[in-house]
Order: C-alpha cells, then sequence, then structure tokens
C-alpha cells in the first residue's frame, strides 16, 4: 500500500512545538503517556506548517478522536479538526494515522501500536487549518454522477424490489463519503483536479456512481454509462487497492470500479 502523510503543496520547514500533559483525574490506573506528533498549519497566517508534539495521558483514552479532544482542551485549544457523530457515522473526522486515511473516532488507541502516533490530514488536498482540508472538489466530483434515483415513470404504488435486486446495493450504499479512500488513491492525487475537466472522479464517487447503477429501480443507466465513459472519469483506475485497504467501513471500492468496467464490457458487445 502507498502510504502519503503530507498534504498537497506543504513543506514541513518550521520548528515544531512541545506540550505535556499531567495524570489523568478521571483515571485510576497507572499513566500511560504518548506522545502525538500533530500537523499545524495556517495558510492565512503565512507561517510555514509544523509537527507540534503533545505528551498525553492514555489510560483512559479509548480512540484517537477521543486524544484529540483532549489535546484540545487541556494542553492547546488553537488545535483544528473536524468531527461530529463519534460512531464511524458522519466520516467528519477523516484523516491520516500513523500512514494510513481512517476515522478518528474508529480508531483505537490499542490499533496504534506502542510509539509517537502521528497524525497528517487527509492526503493531497488544500490544507484550511491544521487537520482540516478542502473537500469541495471531491464533492463535486460526486454530485457529478447524479447520485439519487432517476425514474422515467413513476409507479402507481412504490417502487417493487425483489431480495435479490436489494442485495445488489450491499456494500455499496454504506459509503459515509468520508474521503478516505479517493484521498488514498495516487491516480486520484495526479488526476483528481484537472483545470480542463479531464479528472478521474476517484473511488468514492465511482463507488457512488454504481450503486445507482445496480439499482433496478433507476432508468437512465445507459445514460449514467455515457458519462462514465471517459478516458480520465473511469479509467485512470489502475486497481491499486489503497482505496480498498483503507475504507474504515470495510467496503471495496476497487471492486465497484471493475463491475462498472464490466458493464461497459458488456454494453459494447
Amino acid at each position: 500500500m502507498v502510504e502519503l502523510t503530507l498534504p498537497r503543496n506543504s513543506k514541513i520547514t518550521a520548528k515544531g512545538k512541545s506540550y505535556k500533559g499531567e495524570k489523568s483525574p478521571s483515571s485510576d490506573k497507572a499513566p500511560d503517556m504518548r506522545t502525538f506528533k500533530i500537523y499545524r498549519s495556517d495558510p492565512d497566517s503565512g507561517e510555514n506548517p509544523r509537527v507540534d508534539s503533545y505528551e498525553i495521558d492514555v489510560s483512559d483514552v479509548s480512540m484517537v478522536l477521543d486524544a484529540l479532544i483532549r489535546i484540545k482542551d487541556t494542553l492547546d485549544p488553537t488545535v483544528t479538526f473536524r468531527r461530529s457523530c463519534r460512531e464511524g457515522v458522519c466520516g467528519s473526522c477523516a484523516m491520516n494515522i500513523n500512514g494510513a486515511n481512517t476515522l478518528a473516532c474508529t480508531k483505537g488507541m490499542d490499533e496504534c501500536g506502542s510509539g509517537d502516533v502521528a497524525i497528517y490530514p487527509l492526503p493531497h488536498q488544500p490544507v484550511v487549518k491544521d487537520l482540516v482540508t478542502d473537500l469541495s472538489k471531491f464533492y463535486e466530483q460526486h454530485a457529478a454522477i447524479e447520485p439519487f434515483l432517476q425514474s422515467r415513470d413513476e409507479p402507481e404504488q412504490e417502487h417493487i424490489q425483489s431480495h435479490e435486486q436489494r442485495e445488489k446495493l450491499d456494500g455499496l450504499y454504506e459509503c459515509i463519503l468520508c474521503a478516505c479512500c479517493s484521498t488514498s488513491c495516487p491516480s486520484y492525487w495526479w488526476n483528481g483536479d484537472k483545470d480542463d475537466g479531464n479528472e478521474y472522479l476517484g473511488p468514492a464517487a465511482l463507488l457512488q456512481a454504481y450503486r445507482w447503477l445496480q439499482d433496478s429501480r433507476d432508468d437512465e443507466k445507459s445514460r449514467r454509462l455515457d458519462y462514465l465513459d471517459d478516458n480520465f472519469r473511469l479509467y485512470r483506475c489502475h486497481t491499486i487497492f489503497n482505496c480498498t485497504s483503507v475504507c474504515p467501513k470495510g467496503l471495496n471500492p476497487a471492486e465497484a470500479i471493475a463491475g462498472i468496467k464490466r458493464m461497459m464490457v458488456e454494453r459494447a458487445k
């Protein structure tokens, strides 16, 4: 698996700061002091990015997101990151932890080994501040595949699906659009943001596209395939499998992309 821990257009040259916390007052266990090395960047300030070190007691901390919240609450309130549901549902806290994209709220401290924990923003995305990246392009690409049911004729009652037809959506509809897969893909780094419009849509958008291509209730399969039948939008996938390796929901975007390619071949026959 290819790993990248630096966001786009960033070079760490500034000297980082160090912070040290105390034993957690809420824990009755022996202190377990761990160091978190967190990428810090504020483009509006004009200062160079740096990595700051925070040593805290994690004896009563189960998830990396809990550790980040403790750092923000007790050591440095300026540390900036997104978070919301804390249940692996919203995808807000997607970031790069120890070299792999994941959700901070579902990444257990016991999965981080015994050394320092390195935390960076999602790779190759413009940094808004610290661990927050600008995902505008990612959402534009998702919107481009028209992720909604399109039916020419409204049925008199509900759309009926068999159990077999419904099962085809399993492993597709669960995507939470956290962007872990797309931002772990080298082809997306190179081809995902082109000024001329010839850009790779990325694993997340293509998995969503396949979800609607597989939906028996949708009547626009042919038009959807016409849009995807492009050297860049679909065929810049080189089956590296980074997307599948990092998906926090256990989905398989690479398999979905292969499914779209099979549909293209079948249509051409």
